[in-house]
């Protein structure tokens, strides 16, 4: 696997951040990085978290709000539901096209911009992004969902330093917050520093509001260190023998590249010193 790639399958790890935050993918058949909840109000049946939906539900509920978007692409709460499940699915340019529409009709919402800012970090648009979810946030009232979601940002544009110091600002807004933790260790993994990402990881997982994504990022960073056992042991917990199969085999896949992962980590390293 070419360095590029890892890094790349990596930063699908990244990013817990809550209903404001960027989401992303963690490990396959787990759900999002994030608490995205589904927005309530012109769709009452769709109360049920993205990221607790299996695939017969990200069906159901993306021809539902399909549906409802074409009825009425300017309602902000359909358009944001609507991008939240084409993300799960993968659809991230449709999702992207989607937001753009609900922005243009609600241009100083900033629910509004802060879901529109996600779908840009989702469809590869990192600047146009952060300059989104700058534009969401309230300066005398900063929500730490945004602040999370600005260092999500910035480590994808690999300014791990500018990502960190927004993580710990984010996190003098909300102590002790497991996916602040989680994307913070995991921005560590990005530059190669296994033993301080597995640190801030274990006190993630120690919170009680601590869900199974930021398990299996735990998982992962234990299993590099090659620790497999344990991270198999870690990647199966609270989920269902289903989600577990898929989580430990798409780690397997992870790990089996273990040599150009060290490489990465190498590399990544060698770069912080110079």
């Amino acid at each position: 696997m070419a360095t590029s790639s890892i890094t790349s399958s990596l930063k699908t790890f990244l990013f817990l951040g809550a209903s404001a935050a960027l989401v992303a993918l963690a490990l396959a058949g787990c759900s999002t990085t994030g608490k995205d909840k589904m927005t309530t109000g012109s769709i009452p049946t769709m109360s049920k978290p993205v990221d607790e939906m299996n695939n017969s539900d990200l069906a159901q509920a993306t021809l539902a709000l399909g549906k409802a978007y074409d009825a009425n692409p300017k309602d902000r709460d359909t358009g944001i539901n609507y991008a939240n499940v084409l993300r799960m699915n993968g659809r991230n340019d449709q999702a992207l096209a989607v937001m753009q529409q609900v922005a243009i009709a609600h241009p100083s919402d900033n629910g509004v911009l802060a879901a529109y800012g996600k779908a840009q970090a989702a469809a590869g648009q990192l600047n146009e992004a952060l300059a989104t979810i700058g534009r969401a946030q309230t300066p005398d009232r900063p929500d730490w969902r945004l602040v999370s979601a600005e260092g999500a940002i910035l480590d994808q544009l690999g300014r791990s330093a500018e990502a960190r110091a927004k993580y710990r600002d984010a996190l003098m807004l909300q102590p002790n917050e497991p996916s602040i933790l989680s994307n913070l260790g995991m921005s560590y993994v990005l530059t190669g520093d296994l033993k301080t990402a597995e640190s801030y990881l274990r006190s993630a997982v120690s919170q009680p509001a601590a869900d199974s994504r930021v398990r299996q990022n735990l998982a992962l960073v234990v299993g590099l260190q090659g620790r497999f056992p344990e991270a198999e042991q870690i990647a199966r917990q609270e989920l269902t023998p289903q989600q577990a199969n898929a989580n430990v085999a798409y780690l397997r896949s992870m790990l089996a590249q273990q040599n150009s992962w060290q490489k990465l980590a190498a590399g990544d390293a060698k770069k912080a010193v110079n």
